[in-house]
């Protein structure tokens, strides 16, 4: 019999997350970062970057591969920006506070920026580009990966899924979000697919022939071995532009790791002696630095609505802007409550024992 997905409220996940993490010997406030951010992955529908990855950061620190306290050194400073170590600690809390950082540069400066070394896995990139907007700024998130996708014309996993995201105030109810992988699929996506039982759409990845390949698990454990790599934003081969996705995943390479000093690509391995050496990249821009504030929303919001309201392809409805159909989730499952594979449920129940976490009932 099939088991059912598990509903779970929003605030019961976080104390919850926050829990394990303190048990794992994480500072109280840190653990709330790092609960808050997984969370709200799964707020907005990235369930591949919420709670479900909760396993891989308790597998790091309990195998040493990431620091539970996270001491961040500060290794270069100018009036517009910081380059900092991160201490090998966890990705969520170096990110966070490299983000505060940039806020508190550029409303000083204008502009604010922050390169990141010595990090790790960080989550949703869009978590870190949104605390801009309580400035009215825009913000900007990058981090790269390790091995997992093929260049144009090559078949060998030599970069990483390399998120983007940029997230800008509007005058309207959502702001524009753009959050995505320079790859076709984010890697994450295949421990979904592999948990639900589902094949890979057919053009997603390629074996080392350059053949297409469907089945995640497949996929994920000939990734490790080079034998297979997904393909860039774009698909296989210039025709559909996949030469686009692959030079923006060199770019955040670029930005992420040749900038600060991080490792990229084939360098990047989990666990590792030293740690993961994981790069950011992320930065604030006051927007009256060019004009001001409200003539800026003013066009942006006449923008989206022509957009909007522009003729749609059959059979389609509406047409979305980057952020909004994040943002309508978000306030769904702020109210229904967020929904919980069981294999993730089981695990979180897990937890609850060989923790010893005793204030929270998280039966179904």
């Amino acid at each position: 019999m099939k088991k059912k997905q598990v509903i779970l409220k929003k605030e019961l996940l976080e104390d919850f997350v926050t829990e394990v993490f303190k048990k794992l010997g994480v500072d109280s406030s840190d653990a709330r970062i790092v609960a808050n951010i997984l969370v709200a992955a799964d707020l907005k529908g990235f369930s591949s970057h919420g709670v479900s990855r909760l396993k891989r950061y308790v597998d790091g620190i309990k195998a040493g591969g990431i620091e539970p306290v996270t001491k961040i050194k500060v290794v270069k400073e100018t009036a517009v920006s910081v380059l900092i170590d991160g201490g090998n600690g966890l990705g969520q809390v170096v990110a966070y506070k490299a983000m505060r950082k940039c806020i508190e540069i550029a409303e000083k400066t204008g502009m604010g920026f922050v390169g990141v070394k010595n990090s790790n896995h960080f989550g949703i990139a869009g978590y870190y580009s949104t605390m801009a907007l309580e400035k009215d700024m825009i913000g900007i998130s990058l981090t790269n990966a390790r091995f997992s996708v093929a260049p144009t014309f090559g078949v060998e996993p030599v970069l990483g899924t390399n998120p983007i995201s940029v997230a800008v105030p509007t005058g309207g109810p959502f702001p524009f979000v753009l959050d995505m992988a320079t790859s076709i699929i984010q890697r994450g996506k295949l421990e979904v697919l592999e948990r639900e039982n589902k094949e890979m759409l057919s053009g997603w990845a390629i074996d080392e022939n350059g053949k297409t390949l469907t089945n995640p698990k497949k996929v994920t454990e000939d990734i490790a071995t080079k034998k297979a790599a997904l393909l860039p934003l774009g698909g296989i081969g210039e025709e559909l532009g996949g030469h686009k996705g692959y030079g923006l995943s060199l770019l955040v390479d670029i930005l992420c790791a040749c900038l600060t000093g991080a490792d990229y690509g084939l360098h990047l391995s989990r666990f590792k002696k030293g740690g993961y050496n994981l790069g950011h990249f992320l930065g604030a821009i006051k927007i009256e630095l060019f004009r001001p504030l409200d003539e800026f929303k003013k066009t942006i919001d006449s923008m989206f609505k022509e957009i909007k309201s522009s003729r749609k392809f059959p059979g389609k409805e509406r047409i979305y802007i980057a952020g909004e159909k994040e943002f309508e989730m978000e306030n769904r499952r702020k109210k229904e409550g967020i929904p919980v594979h069981p294999e993730v449920f089981e695990y979180m129940n897990s937890l609850k024992e060989t923790l010893k976490i005793e204030r929270f009932d998280i039966q179904a």
